[in-house]
């Protein structure tokens, strides 16, 4: 099977083609974001805030780069991902975390959890969003959080059209050079284009129970920070 998944996100064909690119995948995203990754990641860890009694769900956590700040800072953090591949680049450079397959869309939790549910550039990879969502609300506590950062579409038009240039002609350039997985890369790509505004994704939230709802741009909205919380 090809390594790019359709955008229909069927879960096997997703969780393949992040198989394929896992041993490459933090060194991909530091290059293509020219490192502005990490900036992002702290943003993240900021509306988390992560510490001592907090525990924390981090689905689609990948290989662990985020999850390692939550546990360093003091959180209970169980981390989960549907790709095999990125469980198994986690488990080799975090073995410290708890790391457990599962789908988002059907969470092994019980109902009342977690303090704070994460997810981080996954939920667009989601076959039903609106399901992730709701099964987030369920594993959160009552007075707990939601926070969902992902990609999102740039704000001023002109910064837009210059940002949608790098998506479709310097990222296939970079990933033919620099990875073997090109062709999963153009289905990133084309996820990033395909996925909900800002205001889209709030309703969203929103219509799967979450109250409270807000968002904060990064880079001009190239990322989005939603939260909520749980009444």
């Amino acid at each position: 099977m090809s390594a790019r998944a359709d955008l229909d996100k069927e879960p096997d064909d997703v969780a393949e083609m992040f198989d394929e690119v896992s041993p490459r995948y933090d060194v991909m995203n530091d290059m293509t974001t020219f490192g502005q990754i990490r900036v992002w990641r702290e943003a993240v860890a900021a509306a988390v805030d992560p510490h001592p009694g907090v525990k924390i769900l981090d689905i689609a956590a990948g290989t662990g780069t985020a999850a390692a700040i939550y546990a360093a800072r003091g959180a209970t953090v169980s981390a989960c991902d549907f790709s095999h591949g990125m469980l198994a680049e986690g488990e080799q450079r975090h073995p410290e975390l708890d790391f457990r397959w599962a789908d988002a869309m059907d969470l092994p939790y019980d109902d009342d959890s977690f303090d704070v549910t994460t997810i981080s550039y996954g939920l667009r990879n989601v076959h039903d969003p609106q399901k992730a969502l709701e099964e987030m609300l369920r594993v959160t506590k009552p007075g707990g959080r939601l926070v969902v950062a992902e990609f999102s579409q740039p704000v001023n038009p002109l910064f837009r059209d210059v940002y949608y240039f790098y998506l479709s002609a310097v990222i296939p350039a970079l990933s033919s050079l620099f990875s073997s997985d090109s062709p999963a890369y153009g289905y990133l790509i084309d996820s990033i284009r395909d996925w909900p505004r800002q205001e889209e994704l709030a309703t969203m939230i929103q219509q799967a129970g979450w109250r409270h709802v807000g968002y904060r741009n990064l880079c001009g909205g190239i990322v989005a920070i939603h939260r909520a919380s749980k009444a």
